[in-house]
């Protein structure tokens, strides 16, 4: 996906930067837009020794070989292990972090007091920034408030408010917004994607979270979900968990509850956009079916509904049992058609 052409604004606003370079920029938007790719490149260009004109990198110099090859020595990138393509668990050993660790801030200690190569500029990208605690919040922020000479850090986050608000306040913002739908469309069918606009539509409009949705061949769970639904009262609470938990069993990690809770908070949005006589925004095959559903829902009842939801979001990241947390979340389901 090319996120330079697809946001050719931000781009060039990045590019106007170069002049006077903060020491710290967030690029926040939501999931899916190509925020890290997008930092990715801005870094390369910045580290090339020959840029084009456009501000790309050149990819032909010494500095984008190495930036390629993964050991620029003027780059680093903060990101949990569980990110990296070779930290997939194997069985029966640990499973690698889902957060970004105080050691690996820590670890930037030497780097950010050793000259830079050539006397060019130092970088640190920071993705996603949300995924620390607090001890290694406040760690980088130690850094971010006594930054290096000729150091950049390109933070990025899709949940921006989850960072400490002395953390913001010393990033300069660039917001990332979504792109207009009729380009979206055509970069997912440039990548292959058949029926482009409904998987746009089931990621929010977000490109880069539609090709992975497309390509996560998950499509199966994602309609026995769907199908269970559209039934309304009449959905069987135990008998999709049951199915649900087997689908995530069976997707060895790549279908998680969060991402079920996700699917559900997205169809409670479309009933409520329905129910206010506005068109859906995510299951656009199923508008019709929605829209009948949510004439048996008070408005009221569905806004508590989506309330919950955001707590059980939190619940599925740690559950105390996979088939109970779904069935109580079919349970609830079903309870927003009772009389």
């Amino acid at each position: 996906m090319n996120v330079i052409t697809l946001h050719g604004k931000v781009w060039a606003g990045l590019q106007e930067r170069r002049k006077q370079l903060p020491h710290s920029l967030l690029l926040i938007g939501q999931k899916g837009l190509g925020k890290f790719a997008l930092a990715r490149q801005f870094a390369a260009s910045l580290l090339c020794e020959a840029p084009q004109a456009d501000g790309k990198a050149c990819g032909k110099c010494l500095a984008c070989n190495w930036y390629a090859q993964g050991n620029h020595p003027d780059f680093r990138l903060l990101q949990p292990d569980a990110l990296n393509d070779e930290a997939e668990a194997e069985d029966g050993k640990k499973k690698a972090s889902q957060q970004i660790t105080i050691d690996q801030v820590r670890g930037l200690d030497e780097f950010l007091n050793v000259g830079t190569h050539r006397g060019g500029l130092r970088i640190v990208v920071v993705y996603p920034t949300e995924a620390m605690n607090r001890n290694t919040a406040n760690a980088l922020l130690k850094t971010l408030e006594e930054p290096a000479p000729s150091t950049l850090f390109l933070l990025v986050s899709s949940e921006p408010m989850r960072l400490l608000p002395t953390i913001r306040s010393r990033c300069q913002v660039v917001p990332i917004p979504l792109p207009n739908a009729q380009q979206a469309e055509q970069v997912l069918a440039d990548e292959g994607v058949a029926e482009a606009r409904r998987w746009l539509a089931l990621a929010g409009g977000a490109p880069g979270l539609a090709l992975e949705l497309a390509a996560s061949g998950q499509l199966a769970w994602l309609e026995i979900l769907i199908r269970r639904l559209s039934a309304g009262k009449n959905v069987d609470p135990l008998g999709l968990a049951a199915e649900l938990e087997k689908a995530v069993k069976d997707s060895k990690g790549k279908l998680l509850l969060k991402n079920v809770v996700e699917a559900i908070q997205k169809w409670l949005v479309d009933l409520t956009l329905a129910g206010s006589g506005m068109p859906v925004r995510y299951f656009l095959p199923q508008a019709a079916t929605i829209a009948s559903l949510a004439d048996m829902i008070p408005a009221a009842r569905l806004i508590h509904s989506y309330r919950d939801m955001i707590s059980h979001r939190r619940e599925a990241e740690q559950p105390l049992n996979a088939r109970l947390f779904l069935e109580g979340l079919f349970l609830d389901y079903r309870a927003l058609f009772a009389n």
